[in-house]
């Protein structure tokens, strides 16, 4: 075979690999979204065709009956590419560099297909025998490639199988303290706690309304829904009787640059600033109005315990959350009941920080950042949207709530956490200095520092986490089964009134 085919194979697998790492396994996550459970299955079959493909072609001349069924395989795989771009697009809107990075590998390997093609037949004339064969470090190369893409392809064969143990309950019984048919408006209502809170709501009967700039980011969510892309389109005589206000542009997904923060700032200043005008100017007036914020309210406070009331400490998330929470408090003047909700750590698979750090802790390279020693106050998704749901159906409950589990941990004990849960080691430190360097503030806010932020007007109210404990949250979102006897270790260090 010429130098010029295995440039080209070598292109496909380099394009490959990276559509692998940095979209399937680093930025989409499909390897713990229940809902890629075919597209996973397709990704499997398909590595390992290109796994005896790669040890074919780099170490034999496959002659006869062998060149066709070789021929055959490689026919099948192009098959199962375009099955799963009808997968892919059935099940999830696909960013633009995935979509630009399928077609050059679906141009490519024609291109190799187009190549090989008679070179297969011209084989498949000679007796069936496998002759082998040897081409330098193409050969060894192949070698490369073919372990890869086996590894690769059982590895999503093995996430596939594991859906089943991570499939996400149905929400709806996460909004029972809501009495029926309530009509809500929902902003950010696409995002992580938003989509969740939407299905149970829609789950439950609600007349939901959901706010989002984008109409084509809702095409997930259940119906019936009403969506509005500005309250504008909503009506004076509308009826709104609880008012949710998520909506902000994620302060974790990118480098705190001056932009970057003016967004994250004006994102959720001016939509609640927009959610209160819309109060202002109904004919009736919903009954509450539950804002989200963030526990980065009380700033950077080392060990100490932080309860609501508790002051903050000067830094970018305390001045988000304090601009945040006080265009929230004047729908107080419209004798609307707010609750600020301040939001932990939220533990799901489906996106935030766990999403991020399962594929590195899957792998076996996943441990505390920096010194570990700095407090995480967590909280399991499903635990906000019952909290939220808590929040509309409690007249009592109003002003600042914390939303946490009511046991934070310190980094590196959640890392362990996760390693146990994970069945694997959780010994490799990331350490600061590198992670300050490349991220500035936003390492030292978001990954190197935090807050011991405790519960204390939930479990006044009588509240109950359904996961008070880390490790039976992070057991239920990795499908793993936990033994009686760790059972009844987690029983006995949970609250009573947790």
């Amino acid at each position: 075979m010429t130098d010029l085919i295995w440039i080209l194979v070598f292109v496909q697998v380099a394009m490959g690999g990276f559509d692998t790492l940095y979209h399937h396994e680093l930025t989409q996550r499909l390897a713990w979204k229940p809902s890629q459970k075919s597209e996973l299955v397709l990704h499997g079959v398909r590595n390992l065709a290109y796994g005896v493909m790669f040890a074919a072609l780099g170490w034999s001349r496959p002659e006869g009956a062998w060149a066709i069924a070789l021929l055959a395989l490689m026919a099948g795989e192009l098959v199962i590419t375009l099955w799963d771009f009808v997968e892919e697009d059935r099940t999830r809107r696909l960013p633009a560099s995935e979509r630009v990075l399928h077609t050059l590998l679906t141009l490519n390997y024609g291109v190799v297909l187009a190549i090989l093609t008679p070179l297969l037949l011209g084989w498949a004339g000679r007796p069936t025998g496998v002759v082998p064969a040897f081409h330098g470090v193409w050969s060894i190369l192949c070698a490369v490639a073919a372990v890869g893409v086996v590894v690769s392809g059982l590895r999503d064969l093995a996430a596939a199988g594991r859906t089943a143990r991570i499939a996400v309950d149905d929400p709806t019984p996460l909004v029972a303290a809501i009495p029926p048919r309530r009509a809500i408006l929902v902003t950010g209502g696409t995002g992580l706690i938003g989509a969740r809170l939407v299905a149970a709501l829609v789950g439950a009967g609600h007349e939901v309304t959901v706010l989002t700039r984008d109409r084509a980011n809702a095409a997930a969510l259940p119906a019936p829904i009403r969506i509005v892309t500005d309250l504008a389109q909503i009506a004076d005589d509308t009826r709104l009787d609880a008012v949710v206000n998520l909506a902000g542009e994620p302060i974790s997904d990118g480098l705190w640059t001056i932009a970057k923060r003016r967004r994250i700032v004006r994102s959720r200043v001016r939509t609640t600033k927009a959610v209160v005008a819309l109060i202002a100017r109904l004919d009736k007036k919903p009954q509450v109005l539950v804002s989200g914020s963030a526990i980065g309210w009380y700033g950077l406070r080392g060990d100490e315990p932080l309860t609501e009331a508790d002051g903050g400490q000067p830094c970018f998330s305390r001045f988000i959350c304090a601009l945040w929470e006080k265009a929230a408090i004047r729908a107080g003047a419209h004798g609307v009941r707010v609750v600020r909700l301040r939001i932990g750590l939220v533990l799901s698979t489906e996106g935030g920080m766990l999403s991020r750090m399962l594929t590195p802790f899957e792998f076996g390279l996943g441990g505390p950042f920096g010194t570990g020693r700095h407090w995480m106050s967590w909280i399991h998704l499903d635990d906000v949207v019952r909290m939220i749901a808590h929040a509309i159906a409690t007249p009592q409950w109003k002003g600042a709530v914390n939303a946490t589990a009511p046991r934070p941990v310190t980094n590196r004990a959640f890392a362990a956490a996760l390693g146990r849960a994970l069945n694997r080691p959780a010994l490799l430190p990331a350490p600061a200095w590198p992670l300050r360097t490349a991220l500035g503030p936003f390492a030292d806010e978001l990954l190197l520092s935090g807050q011991k932020v405790l519960p204390a007007a939930a479990r006044d109210a009588g509240f109950r986490f359904a996961y008070p404990m880390l490790d039976e949250a992070l057991a239920a979102l990795v499908g793993r089964r936990i033994a009686s006897r760790e059972k009844r270790a987690i029983a006995r260090e949970t609250p009573a009134k947790a």
